[in-house]
C-alpha cells in the first residue's frame, strides 16, 4: 500500500515538472485597424453665414380714395400685377362732373366781370385827365377791376379744385406691383378721411427685400475672429447674399445688403439686416421664408476635420490623431463652426497631425491603425 501511494506521488512530480519544461504559447499579435484619416492642411475656406430670412414687399402702396362716392367699377384682375397708371376703382363722377360744370360757370361769369371792369377802367382815365371824371370815381374803376381779377384768380382755383375731385374719382396705380383683394364691392359707399377708405393694397416685389435678424452672439463672435484675423470681412463689406426656397432649389439672383440696423433688438437680441434681390419672374412673395446664405467673408490658414471625425467626452471635443508610430492617441479640440460637413478647428491640432476619419468606433487610446483611404479636406 506504501509502494502504491509513494509510485502514483512520483508520478505525478513527473507529470507536474513535465508541464512546467513546456514552453507557454506567445500570443499573436493582431494586424493593423484599418481606418480612413485626413492629413491637416490650413487652407483658405469661405465663411458663410446661414439664417433664416423672409421676404417682404420692397414698397407696400396703401391705395385709399381721395374723396367720397359710390363705387362703380372695380377695373383690374385681384392678385393680378398692375402697372404704373392703370385704372382700378372708378367712383361715380356724376357729382363730380356737375360741380366742375358749376365752377367753369363761375369762371365765365367772374371772366365777364372781369371785361366789364377794364371796359370801365379805360374809359375813366381819359375822363380823368380831361378833368370830367373825380379821382375817387377813377380810384373806384381801378378797384373795380382788381377786385374782378381776384374772383377770376378764385374762380379759376375753383375750377382746377374741381377737376382734381373728378380725379380722384378714378384711382388709378402709382406703381408696378402685385395688387390684393378689393376691400369693397361695386355699388358701396366710399368714404374719404376714416380707416374705410382702404381699397387694396399693391406690393412690389420686383425688387424684393428679405430680411434677416442676426444674433448678437454671432456679431460678438465675428467681431473677435476678425480681430485674431481668424476672419476677414469683405472689402467695403459687400457681402453677397444667396437665397435657399423651401424645396432646397437656389433662388436664381444673388441679393447684396441694402440697410442693416444700428441698434440691436432688446426683445430679440438680434440685428436687424435687409438684403434686396431682383425677382423679375416672382419667385419670391411677400412672407416667405427662405435659408439666407450671407457670403464673401474667409478664413485664413483655417483647419478643419469631417463632422464625423468630433467626438463629445467628459472634458469636451476630442478627436483621434495618429503618431508616427502608428498608434491613436486622443487630442483635445475646440471647435468652432460649420463648413459644409466640416468642423473649422481652432485649438488643438496643427499642420500635419494625421486625424481618424472613418473607425473612430473601433478604435481607441494606443490602438495600432493601419490608413487605407485618405480623405480630402474641403
Amino acid at each position: 500500500m506504501a509502494f502504491s501511494f509513494r509510485l502514483v506521488f512520483c508520478s505525478l512530480i513527473f507529470l507536474f515538472c513535465f508541464s512546467c519544461s513546456q514552453k507557454k504559447p506567445v500570443a499573436a499579435t493582431p494586424p493593423p485597424l484599418p481606418i480612413s484619416a485626413i492629413k491637416i492642411v490650413p487652407q483658405t475656406i469661405p465663411a458663410d453665414f446661414e439664417y433664416v430670412g423672409v421676404a417682404e414687399s420692397s414698397h407696400i402702396v396703401e391705395l385709399r380714395a381721395r374723396v367720397e362716392g359710390y363705387l362703380e367699377q372695380i377695373t383690374y384682375k385681384e392678385g393680378g400685377l398692375v402697372k404704373a397708371g392703370d385704372l382700378m376703382f372708378v367712383l361715380d363722377r356724376r357729382p363730380f362732373i356737375a360741380n366742375l360744370d358749376s365752377n367753369v360757370g363761375e369762371l365765365a361769369s367772374a371772366d365777364a366781370t372781369l371785361w366789364n371792369s377794364i371796359q370801365i377802367r379805360e374809359r375813366s382815365v381819359p375822363l380823368f385827365e380831361q378833368n370830367a371824371l373825380s379821382e375817387r370815381e377813377l380810384d373806384s374803376a381801378i378797384a373795380g377791376e382788381q377786385s374782378a381779377q381776384g374772383q377770376v384768380f378764385t374762380a379759376q382755383a375753383n375750377v382746377e379744385s374741381a377737376q382734381i375731385q373728378l380725379g380722384f374719382a378714378s384711382v388709378s396705380s402709382p406703381v408696378t406691383g402685385y395688387a390684393s383683394k378689393a376691400t369693397f364691392r361695386e355699388g358701396a359707399l366710399i368714404r374719404s378721411g376714416f380707416f374705410s377708405d382702404l381699397l387694396t393694397n399693391i406690393y412690389v416685389i420686383d425688387p424684393i427685400w428679405v430680411n434677416i435678424n442676426v444674433p448678437d452672439s454671432d456679431i460678438l463672435r465675428m467681431r473677435k475672429e476678425a480681430e485674431s484675423q481668424q476672419l476677414i470681412y469683405p472689402e467695403n463689406n459687400n457681402y453677397k447674399i444667396e437665397v435657399i426656397l423651401s424645396d432646397n432649389s437656389v433662388f436664381p439672383t444673388e441679393g447684396t445688403v441694402d440697410f442693416t440696423d444700428p441698434a440691436i433688438n432688446q426683445a430679440t437680441g438680434t440685428m436687424f439686416i435687409r438684403t434686396i434681390f431682383a425677382n423679375p419672374d416672382a419667385w419670391l412673395r411677400p412672407g416667405q421664408f427662405a435659408r439666407v446664405i450671407v457670403k464673401g467673408a474667409v478664413r485664413p490658414n483655417a483647419i478643419s476635420v469631417p463632422q464625423t471625425s468630433v467626438m463629445q467626452g467628459p472634458k469636451g471635443n476630442f478627436v483621434y490623431v495618429v503618431n508616427s508610430d502608428g498608434k491613436v492617441e486622443v487630442r483635445a479640440v475646440t471647435a468652432g463652426v460649420w463648413y459644409k460637413d466640416y468642423w473649422i478647428i481652432q485649438e488643438g491640432l496643427k499642420e500635419g497631425d494625421v486625424v481618424v476619419v472613418d473607425g473612430v468606433n473601433r478604435v481607441g487610446p494606443g490602438s495600432v491603425v493601419q490608413v487605407k483611404n485618405w480623405v480630402k479636406g474641403p
